[in-house]
């Protein structure tokens, strides 16, 4: 796209269905690879990709012929065919579907990186479910609480 610029950089955010504990150590850092990998060859750019044994954070730059949904479908998608095929879990996996997608300006990159990087010294604070609603209520984003798991409905 000639004469298009472009700085759009977001907080990805979803997890194992069921919010299951099924990202061992063992497996994790192959799986934040292939996922690293599957957005750079959206075109978009990969900043960080690091979560825990239930979910994902993943902060990228966006390309804008690119939306949102088709990066997630494609990430989800195919991480997930990954991980089955080579067996990096003990059972069938998949991704609990939705996720939530938070916009930041480019001051902002470097705390958002920091806060990505140290997640499991987060996580020995505070669980998912709730640093997954306070991201919700940080950013005003309406919800209805009974449908945002969905183990919870």
């Amino acid at each position: 796209m000639a004469n298009t610029y472009h700085q759009v950089y977001i907080q990805a955010v979803f997890a194992v269905k069921n919010r299951e504990a099924i990202i061992t150590n063992d497996c994790r850092s192959k799986i934040f690879s292939v996922i690293g990998n599957l957005i750079n060859e959206t075109g978009c750019k990969t900043v960080i990709v690091n979560g825990t044994e239930d979910h994902v954070h993943c902060l990228l730059g966006l390309k804008p012929t690119i939306s949102i949904s088709e990066l997630m479908r494609i990430v989800k998608g195919k991480s997930s065919r990954f991980i089955n095929d080579h067996q990096l879990t003990k059972c069938k996996f998949e991704w609990q579907e939705g996720y939530g997608v938070f916009s930041y300006s480019k001051s902002h990159i470097d705390a958002v990186y920091k806060y990505i990087a140290n997640q499991e010294e987060h996580h020995k604070k505070e669980n998912f479910r709730d640093e997954y609603l306070s991201f919700l209520d940080k950013y005003n984003t309406k919800y209805d609480e009974r449908c945002v798991f969905e183990n919870l409905i």
